[in-house]
């Protein structure tokens, strides 16, 4: 049975059922690489490529080169 004192402590301070913290496991890789594709269209996906060209379109314009 629990003492007096933590029957107090219980009312005053009220009782944690948090329970404990889980650590994250980070075991996926993160690349640029991955990303590039993705952003060029390399991987396959239609619109990927169409908005890749898209990007490449706006860079090529004589308003985006540096002066």
């Amino acid at each position: 049975m629990a003492s007096d004192n933590e029957i107090l402590y219980a009312m005053m301070n009220g009782i944690n059922f948090g329970g404990k913290k889980k650590e994250k496991s980070d075991d996926r890789v993160k690349t640029k690489a991955r990303s590039k594709s993705y952003k060029t269209g390399a991987h396959g996906s239609g619109a990927a490529k169409h908005k890749a060209d898209i990007k490449q379109k706006v860079r090529a314009r004589k308003s985006q080169r540096r002066k």
